[in-house]
């Protein structure tokens, strides 16, 4: 039975209101009616109370905003791996990311901007509100770093994609408090690390099957060294993922199989956002990241976006399983035994987010139970291995990177061999494909690129300019609002 945070109930705990969805384990939740309404003057006063909030902060990270079109424009249509897909006429918007001519009043800017800040809104609240409630205090503090850790992770995508972003680490409590400025990208990072920081000296290192896919230790230590990575931090690098690298991780066998739905929250994933197909509850199964990835013109498949590039398919050793485990390719049939017709729209789509077409349910989104992989120990191997290697141990950036190649090749000894320079240089760009190949179709290419400072060399055939691109323009509905408080990034208007 595939394990989940609960998703299923309903309840307003602002003037906005927000969605709560919660579910148990047991297949009984499933017919559960929405709750009605509540408002938040008969909120945050028990332990249920506060496991709803929490509860809530995990079911908007499948939303739209933060794992469809919205995400995926900001997080990788720019990269060299990925291309539109889809038909040449449909969501003509992606070529505006892809070829960098995007403006600052593109929706999807303000879409993906808006699903950050429902997160922090969300998170906020819990960690504002929580504290005043009488419950088991143990309990209590682990809510609030799971909120802490979901904010920081949210401040992180922010950050990334649009460099200097209002800090809000309160809910306003009067309307003067609502317009405030950008912070500067170096306190951004500064309140995710101290978030961060808090959350992993407080979260478990794992759960019970009930509660399996909330943020642990793990989480907290390997997000804290992707955020150390991109400020170049490299001690901090080196001493978060060793910390994660004892933690009882390890890499799945199969790389192909380890996407798969039945083998989410496996013993690989550091964190995972959690998705479910829910019989008779379409609103709690609103994931649309493998739908809009899937396999356009087949039923049970998808729309055909976000594509694997020629080049990605090219950039794979030769022999490397991981290349047929990464990519679908037109006219192949899938390990699961699903023809993929020679007629369909696109060359190739993303193997990572693809679900077999049997469990496909009428009425429904095509994929909505597919997971969505944020971290796994791959990447943490390959962190600790940069980190080495930048602070001068080629043996323990070796002995990471080649774990992970060990782990693709299956044991092959035909293929990919084992790296054995100790060149700084050359270890360095090996690590760099490495994550190309082992990362691919995950979101992290395009944001890799530029904090390796070589997206004016890998971009810029596509359009990338330097002191320009490293980030996407402020939604300008933002700036508009908030009468000239907030400032456009430089090259934009």
């Amino acid at each position: 039975m595939k394990t989940h945070i609960n998703i299923q109930s309903c309840l307003a705990v602002t003037a906005l209101g927000v969605m709560l969805l919660t579910a148990s384990c047991k297949k009984d939740f499933l017919n559960v009616p929405p709750q009605a309404q509540q408002p938040e003057t008969a909120f945050w006063k028990t332990a249920e109370d506060a496991d709803k909030a929490v509860n809530a902060v995990y079911a908007k990270l499948r939303s739209w905003d933060n794992v469809a079109f919205n995400a995926i424009v900001i997080e990788s249509t720019g990269a060299d791996e990925a291309d539109k897909g889809s038909t040449p006429t449909d969501a003509t918007f992606f070529n505006l990311f892809d070829t960098f001519t995007v403006t600052s009043t593109q929706g999807s800017l303000q879409g993906f901007w808006n699903g950050q800040y429902q997160n922090i809104k969300l998170c906020n609240q819990a960690i504002d509100s929580i504290p005043k409630i009488a419950m088991d205090e143990n309990l209590k503090s682990r809510y609030i770093a799971e909120a802490k850790f979901v904010r920081a992770y949210s401040y992180f995508r922010l950050v990334r994609a649009y460099g200097r972003v209002p800090l809000r680490l309160h809910e306003p409590k009067d309307p003067t408090e609502y317009n405030i400025p950008q912070a500067e990208k170096t306190e951004v990072y500064a309140q995710i690390e101290k978030d961060l920081t808090e959350a992993a000296s407080v979260l478990p290192p794992s759960y019970d099957a009930d509660n399996k896919g909330r943020a642990t230790k793990g989480a907290a230590l390997g997000l804290h060294a992707k955020v150390a990575m991109y400020q170049q931090k490299w001690n901090d690098v080196l001493s978060f993922t060793n910390q994660v690298m004892g933690l009882g991780y390890d890499l799945f066998p199969n790389f192909e199989k380890g996407f798969r739905t039945e083998n989410e929250n496996n013993i690989e994933s550091v964190f995972e956002i959690q998705a479910e197909l829910l019989i008779g509850n379409s609103a709690a199964s609103n994931s649309q990241y493998s739908q809009v990835q899937g396999v356009a013109g087949v039923r049970g498949g998808g729309w055909g976006f976000n594509t694997p590039s020629q080049a990605l398919a090219d950039a794979f050793e030769p022999g490397d399983p991981r290349r047929d485990a990464t990519i679908i390719f037109r006219g192949e049939t899938t390990p699961q035994g699903d023809v993929i017709p020679t007629t369909v729209p696109n060359e190739r789509y993303n193997q990572k987010s693809y679900v077999p077409f049997s469990l496909y349910v009428s009425g429904y989104n095509e994929g909505a139970q597919q997971n969505i992989r944020v971290l796994r120990f791959a990447d943490i191997l390959l962190m600790n291995a940069e980190a080495a290697n930048e602070l001068g141990d080629p043996a323990q950036a070796k002995s990471s990177l080649n774990r992970v190649r060990q782990r693709a090749r299956g044991g092959n000894p035909n293929i990919l061999p084992d790296v054995t320079t100790n060149d700084k240089t050359e270890l360095r760009n090996a690590i760099w494909h490495e994550r190309q190949v082992e990362l691919a179709m995950e979101n992290d290419r395009y944001f890799d690129v530029i904090r390796q400072g070589r997206a004016a060399q890998v971009f810029g055939p596509k359009g990338w300019k330097a002191n320009k691109n490293e980030v996407w323009p402020i939604p300008a509905t933002e700036i508009d609002l908030s009468g000239g408080k907030l400032t456009q990034n430089p090259g934009y208007n």
